[in-house]
């Protein structure tokens, strides 16, 4: 005999154990309601993506910002935003969404992420400065210490040591397929185990849907809705989502009539690389790129007229490799540029910052980071050194012999950077080492950036080239939501008993970004949407 299928009874059902599911469980203890969290991954990878993060948080006027005399608020910070954005006229929720993220990220962004036992570093960081247009027009980027582990954990000893703790229960390994409805209202859900395909169902007054975006799983929906305004879609790519961010709670939400908004606005990295020795197909590892590297197309011309510079404009960046030829690209540097300006965008390779080393941090910062550049080097096999830049532009040749390296280009570009920096600053024309120069004049980017580092200086080799490919990340579009955080059909009315947070909600109203984002504000995101389900919940809406 088959035992029958699990059922699982509670007051709400939360679809996923990420942070935006773990913030909306947490805020649902005060209420003494009874809570389940479906989630599809391990127990030990609880937290999702988040959990993986370097931990970056926008926020807007909070007192590590007025300690530094950053002028911010959320006016200036809501003009950046609408810029970058680009909203439509009908964005009706997404305008109120990012409106209400500039206005309350200091209170329950960074406030409640404080009270938790969050600390930040005491340096506001400054990326997405924007190359075309202004991005951030001032630092806002707050960096946790101990990043994004270190607030998963926090998250769930508050959770643990809450008095309510045990209304909470964890059921992992579900997947969920179906959200069951009667007489108009959501009631649960149903779904399989994954591994086994065993069904289960669920029963509930509400149900939160907090399972991801469309960016990761086998990379499916990521083809098939490829942003418009990208030239095309790189026959290679790197999935740096989480493999479960495959729609599959989009299709279940739409199938009962809610609206799934603009899954083509996507926001990807341009500098990954294959994760090393990774067992999942395609899981790649996003660099922070060296804004003192140079960018080299395929055949290792520099990528132009406009040189294209790390760490300032992501979205411009992959637009601009995405009308190259090839799906790859490369970075010319250093070892000198790579022990100063080198990072990793997740918490596994940034050791200091992941064990809360706070000595370590230092040295890395004064010295450079030795131990991460050594490891990428050892490991990865898309990172190559050389002594000559003959011998590299070999090495680049052997590496992808079905595309001809274009060796007198690439030459020409690096002595006419190097010639630049011989001459000094007040002969700057080139358009990298001017960013570099403005970039420099904050003291939060000063330790962290070369002082016009040429390429062949033979005291900073051996010489590196790196090459990287288009990384997945993040949905900006999602499942529409009002400010109660109410799942809304076409006609934009709520369908009771169905909430949505996070990433599956295009972190709020269905595409609270538009068309670009400034950094930060997916974890600020759903950790903002997370307080206003669980708020309207508790309110009884």
């Amino acid at each position: 005999m088959f035992a029958p299928a699990p059922c699982y009874h509670s007051d709400v059902l939360i679809v996923g154990g990420g942070i935006a599911g773990l913030v909306t469980a947490l805020k649902l203890l005060d209420s003494n309601l009874s809570l389940i969290i479906l989630d599809r991954d391990r127990k030990d990878k609880l937290g999702g993506l988040a959990k993986e993060s370097f931990g970056g948080i926008c926020a807007v006027g909070t007192p590590l910002q007025k300690r530094m005399g950053i002028p911010d608020t959320p006016e200036i910070a809501w003009e950046d935003w609408k810029r970058v954005a680009r909203f439509r006229r009908e964005d009706k929720w997404p305008k109120a969404w990012a409106k209400r993220y500039v206005e309350h990220s200091e209170k329950d962004i960074y406030t409640f992420l404080t009270e938790l036992g969050i600390r930040f570093l005491p340096v506001v960081n400054w990326p997405e400065r924007g190359m075309l247009q202004t991005a951030n027009s001032l630092p806002r980027w707050h960096i946790a210490w101990g990043t994004g582990h270190r607030i998963i954990e926090c998250l769930l000893k508050a959770i643990h040591d809450h008095p309510n703790r045990n209304k909470l229960s964890f059921r992992f390994g579900h997947c969920v397929k179906n959200i069951t409805i009667q007489q108009g209202k959501v009631c649960g859900c149903t779904g399989t185990m994954e591994g086994t395909g065993r069904p289960f169902e669920a029963h509930a007054d509400r149900v939160v849907l907090s399972a991801g975006g469309i960016c990761g799983g086998n990379l499916s929906r990521v083809r098939r809705h490829w942003p418009g305004h990208l030239d095309k879609i790189p026959s290679r790519l790197l999935n740096g989502s989480h493999r479960f961010a495959d729609g599959l709670i989009h299709d279940a939400a739409a199938a009962i009539g809610g609206k799934v908004d603009h899954p083509d606005r996507q926001w990807h990295y341009a500098a990954g690389i294959p994760y090393p020795k990774s067992l999942i197909e395609n899981q790649g590892l996003s660099l922070v790129p060296p804004r003192s590297a140079l960018w080299l197309n395929a055949k290792g011309e520099r990528i132009g007229p406009l040189p294209l510079m790390g760490y300032t404009d992501t979205g411009y960046i992959v637009e601009r490799l995405c009308r190259e030829e090839e799906p790859f690209s490369w970075l010319l540097l250093n070892r000198k540029i790579a022990l100063r300006e080198m990072a990793v965008s997740g918490c596994d390779y940034m050791t200091a910052f992941r064990h809360r080393k706070f000595l370590k941090m230092i040295r890395e910062l004064l010295f450079g980071n030795r131990e991460l550049t050594d490891r990428l080097i050892r490991e990865s096999d898309d990172i190559l050194t050389a002594a000559t830049l003959m011998e590299l532009g070999r090495k680049m040749q052997e590496k992808t012999p079905e595309v001809p390296l274009n060796m007198k280009a690439m030459e020409k570009a690096v002595r006419a950077y190097d010639r630049q920096i011989e001459w000094g600053p007040s002969f700057f024309t080139d358009d990298q080492l001017r960013r570099i120069a403005i970039t420099r004049k904050y003291r939060g980017d000063r330790l962290r950036t070369c002082k016009f580092q040429q390429i062949l200086d033979p005291s900073a080799g051996p010489l590196m080239a790196i090459r990287t490919f288009i990384l997945t990340r993040k949905s900006l579009g999602g499942i529409r939501t009002d400010l109660k955080s109410r799942v809304l059909n076409g006609q934009d009315s709520p369908i009771p008993g169905l909430f949505a947070a996070g990433e599956t909600a295009g972190f709020g109203g269905g595409n609270m970004h538009g068309k670009g984002a400034l950094e930060g504000t997916f974890l600020g995101g759903a950790i903002l949407t997370a307080h206003h389900a669980a708020g309207s919940i508790c309110k009884g809406e």
